[in-house]
C-alpha cells in the first residue's frame, strides 16, 4: 500500500465525538483522516446541554473560551407533575468539581462549528465530507480480533467506484445505525425504553415562564420535557403520536394548547411571527447498549456504542467521555509501543458508566412517563419522598461522573479511612503560577501528572521520570485550598493523575511511594522506556 493510502487513525463521522476525538489525538501528535457522509455541520439543533466534565474535556479539544461564548449556565433539572408543581428538584451549580459551571446549554451546530474550526487549524487532521463509508472488514483473529492495519472503503458523493484507505486503528463515530458496530460483530442489547416524542425548538420574544433549568413534566398522559436553550431560544419535548402534526391552523392550535402552561399564544388567526417553530421532527427514544465495543483496533464511541434517553440530557455527554477515554490509551499504544491490553480498559471503564448513565435516564422517564395506573402514581409519591429527603437529590446530581469501574488502571483497595481516590477525577481549582492565573489542567498538560503535598522521594520521582510525567507541589499552584482538602480527604500526600485527569495510583499518608505500580505498570511500559522501570526498587 501507498503511503498515502495509510493513516494512523481513520475515524468515521465528523460529528461531535467523532472531530473531538480528532482533535484530543493531535495533541498527541497522532494523524487521522475523517470520513463524513455529509458535506457541512448538521443545520438544525439536537443536543442542548453539557455537563462540566465535557466542558472540562472542551478544554482538552482547545475550545472552551469559544464555547463560553455560546453556552448558558443553567439551573439545574426539576420534576414537575401534572399540574406543575415540583415533585423534587436537582440543582446544579456554577462552579463544578472540574471547574465549569455544572450544566451548559447551547446549540448543537454552533458547537460542531467551533470544532471544525478548531480542526482546520490542526495540521495532524484531514476532513473529507460527502464520503459514504461502505466497509470495515471484521477479519480474523482471537478474542480481541486483529492488530494490524484496518482497511475501509468508501465512495465519494455521486461514485460508484470503491476507494481504500488502511488505518491502524478505526474509531466508529457513525451513530445509531453504524456500519462500524456491524463490522466488529457487535449487537445491541436492550435496556427496555422505546417511545416517540415530538423535539419542537422554538425562537420567540415573547415572555416565557421558565425556571432556567430543564424541567420534566411527570405525567402518564401528558408528559413532556421543557428547557431554554438561549436568550431567545427554547425546547419543549412532548410524547405525541407519530401522526400528530403541528403545522397549519389546526397543528398551530395543538401547539398552543400544548406549550401555554409556559407561554401564552394568540389563535391562529391573530398570530404574528413572534413565535418561530425552528424545527420539529419526531424521534424515537431508545435505551440500548453495544455487547462489545473493540475488535483489533476498531472501536465504538458514542451512538455506535450507547444510545440513552435524553432525560437526565447525557447522550452528547457519553460520546465525548469515550473520546476522551480512549484517545490518550490510542496514542501511547500506537507512538509508544504500549500493551496492547492498555486498549481493553476504554471498554471495562466506559461501558459501565454508559449503563449507569441510561439506567438513570430510563429512571426519569418511567417516573414521567410510566403509564396510568395505581402503580404508576405510586412510583411517582415514592420518588417525591425519596427526593425530599435531605442529601438524596445532592448525591443524585453529584453521581453524574461516577467513580469508574476497579480494573488495572483503577486499583480499588478496602478503605479504612479516608475517601477512596482511585478511579475518581482530580478537582480543577483555578491557580497561580508565576503571577498568572490559569486552570489546573493547562497547567499540568496532556501527559501524566504527579500532584504531592510533600516533597517528592526518589520512588515517586522514579514513577514520574518513566511515565513521562510532570510533578507539582500543591503549594507552587496558588490554589484556594481545594486540592490540599481533597488529598486529605484521602489521607494521600501525592496522588498519579492519568491524562484524563483521573486518579490512577496514590501515595499514602506516610507510605513515600505509590502502592500499586506492578499492577498497572505493565499496562504503561513503552518501547522507549526500559522494562521495570515502574517498578524496580528505589531508595527515597
Amino acid at each position: 500500500m501507498s503511503a498515502a493510502s495509510r493513516r494512523p487513525v481513520v475515524i468515521i463521522g465528523a460529528g461531535p465525538v467523532g472531530v473531538t476525538a480528532a482533535l484530543l489525538l493531535a495533541r498527541r501528535g497522532v494523524r487521522s483522516l475523517l470520513l463524513e457522509r455529509h458535506r457541512d455541520v448538521y443545520p438544525l439543533p439536537r443536543a442542548v446541554v453539557v455537563d462540566d466534565e465535557v466542558r472540562r474535556i472542551l478544554q482538552r479539544a482547545g475550545i472552551h473560551e469559544e464555547f463560553a461564548a455560546i453556552a448558558r449556565p443553567a439551573r439545574g433539572l426539576r420534576l414537575l407533575d401534572a399540574r406543575h408543581r415540583v415533585i423534587a428538584e436537582f440543582p446544579r451549580t456554577r462552579h463544578g468539581h472540574h471547574g465549569f459551571p455544572q450544566t451548559s446549554m447551547f446549540d448543537q451546530p454552533e458547537l460542531e462549528r467551533l470544532l471544525r474550526d478548531a480542526l482546520a487549524r490542526r495540521p495532524e487532521c484531514e476532513l473529507r465530507g460527502g464520503v459514504e463509508v461502505v466497509c470495515v472488514p471484521q477479519g480474523t483473529g482471537g478474542s480481541r480480533g486483529p492488530t494490524g492495519p484496518v482497511r475501509v472503503t468508501f465512495r465519494r458523493d455521486g461514485s460508484d467506484e470503491d476507494e481504500h484507505v488502511w488505518a491502524d486503528a478505526v474509531l466508529g463515530c457513525d451513530g445509531a445505525g453504524s456500519v462500524t458496530r456491524d463490522a466488529i460483530g457487535a449487537a445491541w442489547e436492550d435496556l427496555h425504553f422505546e417511545e416517540s416524542w415530538r423535539v419542537i425548538d422554538v425562537r420567540t420574544d415573547r415572555r416565557v415562564r421558565t425556571w432556567e433549568g430543564a424541567e420534566q413534566i411527570c405525567c402518564p398522559t401528558r408528559p413532556a420535557t421543557f428547557m431554554r436553550v438561549g436568550e431567545d431560544r427554547y425546547r419543549w419535548e412532548f410524547r405525541l403520536p407519530e401522526d400528530e402534526h403541528l403545522d397549519g391552523p389546526d397543528g398551530r392550535e395543538r401547539l398552543r394548547e400544548l406549550v401555554a402552561p409556559w407561554v401564552d399564544l394568540p389563535p391562529y388567526e391573530s398570530s404574528g411571527d413572534d413565535f418561530e417553530v425552528i424545527r420539529q421532527a419526531q424521534y424515537t427514544f431508545r435505551a440500548r447498549l453495544a455487547d462489545r465495543w473493540r475488535r483489533g483496533h476498531v472501536f465504538l464511541l458514542g451512538d455506535a456504542a450507547h444510545l440513552t434517553p435524553p432525560f437526565i440530557g447525557q447522550g452528547l455527554c457519553a460520546g465525548l467521555r469515550d473520546a476522551h477515554n480512549l484517545t490518550w490509551k490510542l496514542a501511547r499504544v500506537l507512538q509508544q509501543g504500549a500493551d496492547e491490553r492498555l486498549l481493553d480498559t476504554y471498554e471495562h471503564e466506559r461501558k459501565p458508566h454508559a449503563r449507569h448513565m441510561i439506567r438513570v435516564a430510563v429512571a426519569v422517564g418511567w417516573a414521567m412517563t410510566g403509564g396510568q395506573d395505581r402503580a404508576a402514581a405510586l412510583r411517582r409519591a415514592v420518588v417525591g419522598a425519596a427526593c425530599r429527603i435531605p442529601g438524596v437529590t445532592a448525591a443524585v446530581s453529584r453521581d453524574l461522573s461516577p467513580v469508574l469501574a476497579a480494573g488495572p488502571l483503577v486499583r480499588r483497595r478496602p478503605r479504612l479511612t479516608g475517601r477512596v481516590l482511585a478511579g475518581t477525577f482530580c478537582p480543577q481549582p483555578w491557580v497561580i503560577v508565576d503571577g498568572r492565573r490559569a486552570r489546573l489542567d493547562d497547567v499540568l498538560g496532556d501527559g501524566f501528572a504527579v500532584l504531592t503535598a510533600v516533597p517528592p522521594t526518589a520512588r515517586m520521582t522514579a514513577v514520574a521520570d518513566a511515565l513521562g510525567a510532570s510533578t507539582v507541589h500543591i503549594d507552587a499552584l496558588g490554589d484556594d485550598g481545594t486540592l490540599a482538602a481533597w488529598l486529605a480527604s484521602g489521607r494521600a500526600h501525592a496522588i498519579l493523575l492519568r491524562p484524563d485527569r483521573v486518579v490512577l495510583d496514590t501515595v499514602p499518608a506516610g507510605a513515600g511511594y505509590f502502592t500499586d505500580t506492578a499492577a498497572w505498570a505493565p499496562l504503561l511500559h513503552t518501547a522507549r522506556r526500559p522494562a521495570g522501570s515502574l517498578t524496580r526498587s528505589t531508595t527515597p
